[in-house]
């Protein structure tokens, strides 16, 4: 049985989390399955934007709590292995060379929580709630805290991961956890429109540049982040889309991204 759903339309890649019986819950096949429909986006040319959707009343409900019961059973090592399997998902989603926009329509919790907060963008329901609720039943927030500290910032990601709570998506848009709070019968809509902008308007290749090198500058000291930046400088100008920029704008011509 697959767990996710994979489609293309308009040179938007839909990775549709399909398990809502179990709301969407993470395990280590729904996890494997992400991690592959996202590598295919990835490597297909077709695909400029990935949308990130789920079926059901919730949008991800986090780690599958009878999973992690059978994980307790587990080894170190085995518990290590598929600690690292989830973090290859976050830092995959991440880092991925296509922008990926999370549409929250439910509830969004714990690991699901994660899930967006490793989106590029992300838009929700009005109706939609989010937490990082893992110190509610004895467990930790790890492998998100890495990438919402980055995010939100140490103050707000501690108000997050210690409190526990729900928050409503009005919330989550105040801390900066989530860019926009939507309708839920327009939300599909609306982040399709997003999407087809940012398809319209924007160079693949400098929108793909451009996040690589914000995952990773803030790894790098001052002075190493500034080389870095001026040799993706000195390579993005000999680059086909900067080219292809320079000319249509200097010839008074639409560019055709």
């Amino acid at each position: 049985m697959s767990y996710i759903n994979y489609s293309i339309k308009d040179r938007i890649g839909f990775i549709t989390l399909n398990r809502p019986a179990k709301r969407n819950a993470l395990n280590y096949d729904v996890v494997t399955e992400l991690k592959g429909a996202f590598a295919a986006a990835e490597e297909n040319d077709e695909v400029k934007v990935v949308i990130l959707n789920a079926n059901g009343e919730a949008f991800c409900a986090g780690a599958d709590l009878e999973y992690l019961q059978q994980l307790q059973q587990f080894s170190f090592e085995q518990n290590m292995a598929d600690s690292v399997h989830l973090k290859e998902l976050f830092l995959q989603i991440y880092q991925l060379k296509k922008i990926v926009i999370a549409q929250v329509q439910g509830h969004a919790l714990a690991g699901g929580c994660g899930l967006a907060t490793v989106c590029d963008f992300v838009f929700a329901a009005p109706e939609a709630r989010f937490g990082y609720t893992e110190v509610k039943i004895g467990f930790i927030p790890a492998i998100v805290m890495v990438f919402l500290m980055r995010k939100v910032g140490e103050a707000k990601a501690k108000q997050l991961l210690l409190g526990g709570s729900w928050i409503s998506a009005q919330e989550a848009k105040e801390l900066d956890l989530i860019n926009g709070v939507i309708g839920k019968e327009r939300l599909a809509d609306e982040v399709r429109l997003f999407a087809t902008q940012l398809i319209e308007s924007n160079s693949g290749y400098s929108m793909s540049v451009t996040k690589q090198m914000m995952a990773k500058i803030p790894s790098l000291s001052l002075e190493d982040a500034l080389t870095f930046a001026a040799q993706m400088n000195a390579k993005a100008r000999n680059s086909e889309d900067c080219r292809k920029g320079i000319n249509a704008f200097l010839n008074g011509e639409k560019i055709r991204w």
